[in-house]
C-alpha cells in the first residue's frame, strides 16, 4: 500500500495539474517523482504490485522495459530517473496513474472530451544521432483547388536565416504564382525541391529548418526517403501472410489447369508455312477459314485469300510503318484545372444558350467622349469590354436570380456582383474578377482590369484576384474578332456572357422602304438550366441590352 498512499499525498497536486501544463517535461518528471523515489531506494518490492486501490477503484499500474512479475534489482532502478504519466478525468473522478522506474522521459496527458488541434508544420526529432532537432516544411495547399505545385524560385538559400513573415520561395499554385512565408524563426538548413521543381504534391517535404546555426552542416546528404524508408519495415511483416495464401492458391488453381482445354478451343491452328506466310501480308489468322484436317489453315487457303482480298492487305501495311512528326507540349497547372473543371461543366451542368443582338453605335460615341476626357485627365482608356462588365454587373442587379449558384439542397443568391474577366495567357486561361463592379466607375473598372490582365500574363495573381466570382464575362469579338460563340459556364456560377465582335449591318429604319447602317454586336448568355429558368436568362438579356443600347443609363 506503499504506492497508493503516494498516490493520496500528491491528489492534491493532480487537482491543479492544469497549472502543470505549462511546465517543461524534465520539471514534471520531478515534481511527481520526489516522493516516489524514495519508496523506490526502500527497496519496496511495488514491481509485484498489479492494481493499486484507491478510493474504491482499482489502479493498473504498467512498466516499459520491466516484466511486472519479475524481480528487478534496485540498483538498476535507481541509476534513472521515473516516468510519470497519468490520464485525468474530471468528471468521473477516476484517476490512473502509472510510474516506470525503467524510462527516461515524462509524458503527461489530459482527457478533457475534445480533441487538440492539429499543427500544419511537422518538427521532427530523428532517431540518427548526427541529425539534431528540424522542421520539415512541405508543400502548402495555397488555394482550394490545389492539388499540387511548382516551386518557382526560392528566394533564400541554404544556410540563411529565416524568420517569421519572410517569404521563403514563390510556388506556382494551379491558378497563379504567390509567395511562401517563414512560420518560425529558424536556419534554412536543406532545400530538397530547387528552382524549377514541377509536379510537387501538398505535404511533400521541400525544405529543412533548423534552430541553431551550427546544426545546418548536419544536413548536407539528407534525404526525406531516408525518413520515409523507416515505417516501411513495419509494414514489411504484413507481407509473410500473403505469401501463405498465395502458396495455398496455387493448390486449387492447379485443378482448373486440367481443365483449361477451353483456351485451347478458341486457338486457331495453322501449319507453319502457312502462320509465315500470314505473319509476312499481315493477316490475321482469324478471318481465314481453315480448309486443312480439321480445320487447319494451310497455304493454299492464305494464298486464296491474298487472290480475293489482297490488294486490301498491303493498303494496310504502311500505315503501321508511318511516321508521325510531333512536338510534346508539358500541362501547365492552370491547364490541368482549367480541363478538369469544364469536363465537370459541360458534363454535370444543363448547359442552354440564349443570343441577342445589340446596337453599339450609342456605347461607341459615349466611349470615344469619355476616352478624351480620360486621356486630358491622364486616366487610362475606356475598352468596349469595360463597359460590357459595368452593364452586366447592372443587369444583375435588375435581375439577381442570374447571380446565383446551385448547391443541390438550396440556390444560393450572392449579393455581391464580383464578375470574373477571361483572360488568355501563354500559360492557360485566367479569369481575375472585378468585385462589387456594380458600385465601381467606368475608369476604376478600366483601370482594375487591365492590372489583373498584366498579373495574370506575368503569372503573379494572388488567390484574392480570381476567387470569389459570382458571373463572368468572355470577349472574343474585340481582341480575335469572333463573330458569335457559346461559353462554357464557371462552375459554381450559374451564367457567362460571351462577346462576339461588332459588325456593320443595314437595318429597316423609321419609316417604309428606309435603311441605315448600324453596328451590332451579338452576344450569348449560357446559362445552368438548374437556376436560371429561360424567361429569366431572356429577361437579364432585355436588361443587359437596354443598358448597351442606351449607355447613359450606366451613369445615372
Amino acid at each position: 500500500m506503499t504506492y497508493a498512499t503516494h498516490v493520496l499525498r500528491h491528489s492534491k497536486k493532480i487537482r491543479s495539474s492544469s497549472n502543470l501544463l505549462r511546465h517543461d517535461s524534465a520539471i514534471l518528471v520531478r515534481w511527481f517523482s520526489n516522493g516516489t523515489r524514495s519508496s523506490v531506494e526502500k527497496g519496496d518490492d511495488i514491481l509485484r504490485c498489479r492494481f493499486v486501490s484507491v478510493g474504491g477503484h482499482n489502479i493498473p499500474k504498467s512498466f516499459s522495459g520491466c516484466n511486472s512479475g519479475s524481480a528487478v534489482s534496485n540498483n538498476r532502478c535507481r541509476a534513472v530517473s521515473p516516468t510519470v504519466s497519468f490520464v485525468a478525468t474530471y468528471n468521473g473522478n477516476a484517476l490512473r496513474n502509472a510510474i516506470d522506474p525503467c524510462a527516461s522521459t515524462a509524458s503527461m496527458a489530459f482527457m478533457r472530451g475534445s480533441s487538440g488541434s492539429q499543427v500544419p508544420s511537422r518538427r521532427c526529432f530523428s532517431t540518427a544521432s548526427d541529425l539534431p532537432p528540424h522542421q520539415e516544411i512541405g508543400m502548402p495547399s495555397l488555394s482550394p483547388t490545389m492539388t499540387e505545385g511548382n516551386i518557382a524560385r526560392w528566394l533564400k538559400k541554404e544556410g540563411d536565416k529565416v524568420s517569421p513573415g519572410e517569404v521563403l520561395c514563390e510556388v506556382e499554385t494551379d491558378k497563379a504564382t504567390v509567395e511562401m512565408e517563414c512560420m518560425e524563426e529558424g536556419y534554412l538548413a536543406k532545400i530538397l525541391r530547387g528552382d524549377g521543381a514541377s509536379s510537387i504534391k501538398v505535404g511533400e517535404v521541400i525544405a529543412i529548418t533548423v534552430e541553431e546555426e551550427d546544426d545546418i552542416a548536419k544536413f548536407k546528404d539528407y534525404q526525406p526517403s531516408a525518413s520515409d524508408a523507416t515505417p516501411s519495415p513495419k509494414a514489411s511483416p504484413p507481407p509473410p501472410p500473403p505469401k501463405e495464401e498465395v502458396a495455398e492458391k496455387p493448390v486449387t488453381p492447379s485443378e482448373p489447369k486440367a481443365s483449361k482445354p477451353s483456351a485451347p478451343a478458341d486457338r486457331i491452328f495453322a501449319s507453319p508455312l502457312a502462320r509465315k506466310l500470314a505473319e509476312d501480308h499481315n493477316i490475321p489468322l482469324s478471318n481465314i477459314k481453315g480448309t486443312g484436317p480439321e480445320g487447319h489453315v494451310v497455304k493454299a487457303d492464305i494464298e486464296d485469300y491474298l487472290a480475293s482480298r489482297g490488294k486490301e492487305a498491303p493498303a494496310a501495311a504502311p500505315k503501321a510503318d508511318a511516321a508521325l512528326d510531333y512536338t510534346d507540349i508539358p500541362v501547365s497547372q492552370i491547364r490541368k484545372v482549367t480541363a478538369s473543371r469544364l469536363l465537370l461543366s459541360k458534363q454535370t451542368i444543363p448547359h442552354y444558350y440564349l443570343t441577342v443582338d445589340t446596337c453599339v453605335d450609342k456605347l461607341m460615341e459615349l466611349r470615344s467622349q469619355l476616352n478624351s476626357l480620360q486621356e486630358s485627365s491622364g486616366g487610362k482608356k475606356l475598352s468596349v469590354n469595360d463597359l460590357v462588365i459595368k452593364a452586366a454587373a447592372l443587369a444583375l442587379r435588375k435581375v439577381p436570380q442570374c447571380n446565383s449558384s446551385w448547391t443541390n439542397d438550396y440556390i444560393r443568391q450572392y449579393h455581391n456582383i464580383n464578375i470574373n474577366v477571361a483572360v488568355q495567357t501563354d500559360n492557360g486561361l485566367y479569369v481575375p474578377v472585378v468585385r462589387d463592379a456594380d458600385k465601381k466607375g467606368l475608369s476604376t473598372i478600366a483601370e482594375e482590369v487591365k492590372n489583373l490582365a498584366l498579373k495574370a500574363k506575368e503569372n503573379s495573381l494572388k488567390p484574392q484576384d480570381y476567387e470569389g466570382g459570382t458571373f463572368t464575362v468572355s470577349n472574343l469579338g474585340g481582341p480575335f474578332g469572333i463573330k458569335q460563340f457559346c461559353a462554357i459556364v464557371n462552375p459554381p456560377q450559374s451564367a457567362i456572357l460571351a462577346v462576339g465582335s461588332a459588325e456593320r449591318r443595314v437595318i429597316p429604319g423609321t419609316g417604309q422602304d428606309q435603311y441605315k447602317f448600324a453596328s451590332m454586336m451579338p452576344v450569348t448568355l449560357s446559362c445552368d438550366h438548374r437556376v436560371i429558368d429561360g424567361a429569366i436568362g431572356a429577361e437579364w438579356l432585355k436588361a443587359f441590352k437596354g443598358y448597351i443600347e442606351s449607355p447613359e443609363s450606366m451613369l445615372l
